[in-house]
């Protein structure tokens, strides 16, 4: 019977497909031309269709739509984190203004203090939540959105916008440096405070062993290090003082590249772990100096073919591992094993940055090639997924909501348009 099941869903599932590739519509009902291959069209469709499922009137606290992370999310209604940064990465594939109208959202709520709300909650059709609520105080979410205003201003040509974010992106990194400055130099997530997972990574492997305390995380540090790269690009072009945020993005540059970088293992860690073999893993988290450009070309380039393109270490069918498949704590459970199309997107971005256009191509490919086969398969796009292609309800979740598994129709991590166009750009490019 559970073998007919599966079958009757998976003949629902490519006849749908049918009718998405053919369709080809946007969120207005218009025809258009999906990015990628021909083969990604169904799951594609429905990800431009979740999109506008997932969109909302304005309503307390934005003043313009917004997009919630998506309806499947056990937690839903909910929208931030990161999340709506990848979410805003794929509206710019469809439509740029309400891309637009999700960044301001994001700033809307900002603190005087600088703190952007993590996640901001909407009642719930059980009653947990009856208002609409998010953390004031200490809860913050990685600054990934300045990387999406860079690329509408860099797709639209329009720089007006820029004051509004440049004041918004100050006030944060004034947040960071009164309530996040590591012990010494650095700067760190609330995880290594009191396992909250600020981060976004949660239960993260690379905290296991740490204690707890102001230590310098390499991920906080990276993604502070981009805030003052863009700050003083900003300023520059705002015709304002730039040699604070220059000086700071150096110094930051320095501390990770000399201070966070084991020279044997040619890696970077957290500063708990770089010189204590004991306390070090393979994780994604490691390769976001890469990302955000910090590296040397001479290290991306170790980086991408001994770690990110290695069969024993991150590349699996589905794309990047969060955690190396040749470490010891590498588990089928939420961060500490399966992959995140999200994160593949930014280790994707990382290597455009230093022209791997071939290793993008391969991270694309095998990405958007497994999640067209698991929707064909079960009709779903998912929060996160089997690292080798499995089924996605074979991998754990937390276990402490009753659904020891991932969130179906769920767009937060999943950036899927956004990925499909960044392979027709780097297709043409590979070697």
């Amino acid at each position: 019977m559970k073998k007919k099941v599966q079958n009757y869903l998976l003949l629902i599932a490519i006849s749908a497909c049918s009718i998405a590739s053919s369709a080809g519509k946007d969120l207005n009902g218009n025809k258009t031309d999906l990015p990628g291959k021909k083969s990604w069209e169904p799951v594609l469709q429905y990800t431009l269709d979740l999109h506008k499922k997932s969109t909302h009137p304005a309503t307390y606290p934005f003043d313009r739509p917004w997009e919630e992370i998506g309806p499947g999310y056990w937690f839903a209604p909910a929208f931030g984190h990161w999340d709506i940064v990848h979410q805003i990465f794929d509206a710019f594939v469809y439509d740029k203004q309400h891309g637009l109208d999700q960044l301001y959202n994001d700033i809307k709520n900002q603190e005087p203090h600088g703190l952007l709300p993590g996640s901001i909650w909407f009642p719930r059709k059980d009653g947990k939540v009856k208002a609409v609520r998010w953390n004031k105080t200490t809860e913050g979410h990685p600054p990934m959105w300045v990387y999406a205003v860079d690329e509408y201003m860099r797709l639209t040509g329009n720089r007006e916008i820029l004051p509004d974010f440049f004041t918004a992106l100050v006030r944060q990194i004034t947040w960071f440096e009164n309530e996040r400055k590591a012990k010494g130099k650095g700067f760190f997530y609330h995880d290594i405070i009191d396992r909250h997972w600020e981060s976004g990574v949660d239960a993260g492997v690379r905290f296991d062993e740490a204690d707890l305390g102001p230590q310098a995380c390499i991920d906080a540090t990276s993604h502070v290090c981009a805030l003052y790269h863009f700050a003083g690009e900003w300023a520059k072009e705002l015709g304002l003082k730039s040699t604070y945020f220059k000086e700071r993005e150096k110094s930051l540059k320095d501390f990770i590249n000399n201070e966070l970088f084991n020279n044997k293992k040619q890696c970077y860690f957290d500063s708990w772990s770089v010189n204590d073999s004991s306390k070090q893993h393979y994780v994604f988290e490691n390769f976001w100096p890469m990302v955000v450009g910090i590296a040397s070309k001479e290290r991306a380039d170790y980086l991408i073919d001994n770690f990110i393109l290695n069969p024993k270490h991150f590349l699996a069918v589905q794309g990047v591992t969060t955690v190396s498949m040749s470490d010891p704590k590498f588990e089928l459970r939420m961060w500490r094993g399966p992959v995140w199309n999200s994160m593949t997107f930014w280790i994707v971005k990382g290597c455009i940055h230093y022209g791997r256009y071939d290793a993008a191509k391969i991270l694309l490919e095998r990405a958007l090639d497994s999640t067209a086969k698991q929707f064909a398969q079960t009709g779903e796009i998912w929060e996160f997924y089997h690292p080798h292609g499995g089924d996605p309800k074979k991998v754990k979740r937390k276990g402490n909501i009753g659904r020891d598994y991932p969130s179906p129709a769920y767009l937060g991590h999943n950036p899927l348009l956004a990925m499909a166009k960044l392979y027709d750009e780097v297709k043409k490019k590979a070697k």
